[in-house]
């Protein structure tokens, strides 16, 4: 079993957000995501609202990148403190949580 990395998450509310990650292995290598996907969620602590939908885009899977975003729109009703994972399945169809964070929202207050 996989014990996830941990990366906290910054944003500004009404404002978009997006982060490159690279995924590696206990080795310290990147993982080829040849034929992976990937889902990631933003939630109360509780679990019991749902703030959002990550977007993945495969950035270069042979390399293990991937970036994680949201919108504007999204980030508009995120509260101040929220809780996300990013969860593979690999071609086999094994499913692991690979990253898990804290997403911290500050206010923003300029508005075009």
């Amino acid at each position: 079993m996989l014990k996830p990395g941990v990366y906290d998450i910054k944003l500004q509310r009404r404002a978009d957000y997006s982060v490159l990650l690279t995924l590696k292995d206990s080795t310290g290598s990147p993982i080829n995501l040849t034929g992976w996907s990937a889902a990631a969620q933003a939630w109360d602590y509780t679990r019991t609202t749902k703030h959002a939908d990550f977007t993945i885009t495969y950035t270069d899977r042979p390399a293990g990148q991937i970036t994680l975003s949201l919108t504007a729109t999204q980030t508009t009703s995120f509260p101040k403190e929220a809780q996300y994972d990013l969860l593979l399945t690999n071609p086999s169809g094994i499913k692991e949580y690979y990253l898990e964070g804290t997403i911290v929202t500050s206010e923003g207050y300029t508005a075009p």
